[in-house]
C-alpha cells in the first residue's frame, strides 16, 4: 500500500490530489444508488462499474473499505425538484401497487443487473425510508443551529443565511447571485423566502401516498437530505470518497455539503468524486429522443437501435474503456470493438492461466525483455494510480498479453525471463483483469463440458484423417463464436476476436 501514491481528481478542488485517507487502512466511500422506479439503464451502469472498481482497486492496495451506497425509495420527486409528484408514488399509481412494492421489485432487478455486470455489493445498502428518524433528527439539528425555517408543516433550508458562513456553490461552481437572478418564482416556492432555498421536509397533501409524523406534521424527508443522514449514519460526519454521476454535482451534492457543514461544521467528504454522462449515438439519452435503452435490453438486444445483444461483459469492459471522467458514446460500433476487445482480454486470461513455468539450463536471462515486463507492470499499476485510469491501464494490459502470447506459441522461452518476473507478469493480469477490472469469462459449466466433447471429436477424427468431419467441427465451432488452435504438440480453441 505505501508504494503507491494514488491519486484522486477532487471535483471541489477541481485537481488531481494525493489520496491521504482520513483514518487508514480503513476508507469510508458512499454513492448515490438509484431511485427505483424503473428499470436500470446504461446511465446507472456507468457509476456501478466506475465506484465497484474504485472500491476493488483500494481493497486489491490494501485498505479495508466501507462501501456504502444507498437506495432512494422516497421523496425524489419529478423533476428533481422541491414540487410535483414522487416518482415512486407516481409509478405505483399508474401500475395499481403499494408504492414499496414498485421499489422492491425495480430494487431486485437492479441488484439483478448489477450481479450480471459483475459488481461488488456494496457493504452496507441503506434505503431512505428506513432511516426516517435519522432523517428527523437532522432537520432538528439544522433548525437548532439557524439554518433553516418552518413554513405550513414543511421545512426548508436558508441557503442565503447559510452562505454567510460558508459558500453555497463551491463544489459545483454556481454562483449564488447568479442563482437567484437566474430564477423565477414558480408555483408552490411561494413560500419559500428564496427559490434556491431547498427542502429538508415537506409537508403532505392528503392523497399523498408515502409519508410520515414528525415535529412539524405530517410528510416526507427531501430528496438531499436522505444522503447526509445516510453517509453519516454508516460513515461518520466526514469520510473519505463521496461518488456519483456528473448530474448529481447541482444541486444534489451541493446541497450535501451544506446540511453537513450546517449540523456538522464540515465538509462530508474529503474527496469528491464523479463520473462523466453518456450519450447514445452522440445524443443525450432520454426516452422522448427513443434513445433510451434499459441494460436487459442491451443484454438481450431487443432495442430498435441495436444490431444484437451485447452481454454483460462487453458492457463493463466498454465502460473501463474510457476514463470515467470523460464523455461515454454507445453505439454499434463502439460496442462491437468493445465485444472483441474483451474475448481478446480473456483469451489472455485463458493462456495465462496455463502457463506453468520451466526452467532451460541452456537458455540465458534475457534483460532486455526482462525490463520491458517490468516497466509494463508498472506502467499498469501508474495508470490506475493516476485516478483510477482503467483506460490506460486495459491498454497495459494488451502490451504483457504480448508477452504473454510469445511464451505460448514459443516466440520467448519462460526462462529468458527468470521464474520471478514469469511468476509476476502472469499474477499481475490475471489479478488485473479478474480481481481490478472485475472481468470474466462468460460461459457455464455445460458450454465447457459440450466443448471439450466437441474438441476430442476434432482430435480423433484429425488423428484418424477424416478431414472431411475436421472442417464440419471446426466451422460448427466458429459459427457459436470459437476459433480451433492447432498448435505443434496440442489442440486448443479460443473466442473469436
Amino acid at each position: 500500500m505505501k508504494q503507491h501514491q494514488l491519486k484522486i481528481y477532487n471535483t471541489l478542488s477541481r485537481k488531481k490530489e494525493n489520496f491521504e485517507p482520513i483514518n487508514p487502512p480503513f476508507i469510508g466511500m458512499y454513492v448515490c444508488g438509484p431511485t427505483v422506479y424503473g428499470d436500470a439503464h446504461l446511465g446507472h451502469a456507468r457509476p456501478a462499474i466506475t465506484f465497484d472498481t474504485v472500491n476493488r482497486y483500494l481493497t486489491h492496495l490494501g485498505y479495508k473499505v466501507r462501501y456504502v451506497r444507498n437506495i432512494t425509495d422516497v421523496g425524489h420527486l419529478q423533476g428533481d425538484s422541491d414540487e410535483g409528484e414522487d416518482k415512486i408514488a407516481k409509478k405505483a399509481k399508474l401500475e395499481q401497487l403499494e408504492p414499496m412494492e414498485v421499489a422492491q421489485q425495480y430494487t431486485d432487478t437492479y441488484h439483478r443487473d448489477m450481479e450480471a455486470l459483475n459488481t461488488i455489493k456494496p457493504s452496507i445498502e441503506p434505503r431512505a425510508t428506513g432511516h426516517i428518524p435519522e432523517q428527523i433528527a437532522l432537520v432538528q439539528a439544522i433548525l437548532d443551529e439557524g439554518l433553516a425555517y418552518i413554513v405550513n408543516g414543511s421545512v426548508y433550508f436558508d441557503v442565503l443565511k447559510y452562505n454567510e458562513i460558508e459558500r453555497y456553490g463551491k463544489l459545483s461552481g454556481r454562483v449564488l447571485e447568479e442563482l437567484m437572478s437566474g430564477s423565477r418564482d414558480l408555483d408552490g416556492q411561494g413560500e419559500k423566502k428564496n427559490p434556491v432555498d431547498f427542502a429538508l421536509w415537506k409537508n403532505a397533501a392528503p392523497e399523498h401516498l408515502m409519508k410520515w409524523d414528525s415535529p412539524w406534521g405530517v410528510g416526507f424527508p427531501g430528496w438531499h437530505l436522505e444522503c447526509t443522514a445516510m453517509s453519516s449514519k454508516y460513515l461518520g460526519k466526514q469520510f473519505d470518497i463521496h461518488g456519483g454521476g456528473m448530474d448529481l454535482m447541482f444541486p444534489h451534492h451541493e446541497c450535501e455539503i451544506a446540511q453537513g457543514n450546517a449540523c456538522n461544521h464540515k465538509d462530508p467528504a474529503k474527496y469528491w468524486m464523479h463520473n462523466n454522462m453518456i450519450t447514445i449515438n452522440g445524443q443525450k439519452m432520454g426516452k422522448s429522443l427513443g434513445n433510451f435503452i434499459t441494460l436487459q435490453e442491451l443484454f438481450t438486444g431487443k432495442h430498435q437501435l441495436l444490431d444484437q445483444a451485447y452481454s454483460p461483459m462487453t458492457i463493463r469492459y466498454f465502460i473501463l474503456t474510457a476514463h470515467y471522467r470523460s464523455t461515454l458514446d454507445f453505439s454499434n460500433e463502439a460496442l462491437k470493438a468493445a465485444q472483441k476487445g474483451y474475448k481478446k482480454i480473456i483469451n489472455g486470461l485463458k493462456t495465462a492461466k496455463k502457463l506453468t513455468f520451466s526452467n532451460d539450463e541452456n537458455v540465458f536471462l534475457d534483460e532486455l525483455q526482462i525490463k520491458q515486463v517490468e516497466q509494463i507492470i508498472t506502467n499498469t499499476y501508474r495508470a490506475m494510480d493516476d485516478d483510477f485510469n482503467t483506460a490506460q491501464a486495459i491498454g497495459h494490459l494488451f502490451n504483457l498479453l504480448k508477452k504473454i502470447n510469445s511464451i505460448y506459441t514459443g516466440q520467448l522461452n519462460c526462462a529468458q525471463l527468470g521464474e520471478e518476473i514469469f511468476k509476476r507478469m502472469i499474477q499481475t493480469y490475471v489479478v488485473f483483469v479478474e480481481k481490478i477490472l472485475g472481468l470474466k469469462e462468460e460461459k457455464s459449466d455445460n458450454q465447457q463440458a459440450l466443448l471439450e466433447i466437441l474438441l476430442k471429436l476434432y482430435e480423433e477424427a484429425k488423428t484418424a484423417r477424416d478431414y472431411f468431419k475436421v472442417d464440419e467441427i471446426r466451422l460448427a465451432l466458429k459459427e457459436i463464436g470459437i476459433v480451433v488452435k492447432d498448435m505443434k504438440d496440442k489442440i486448443d480453441w479460443a473466442y473469436e476476436e
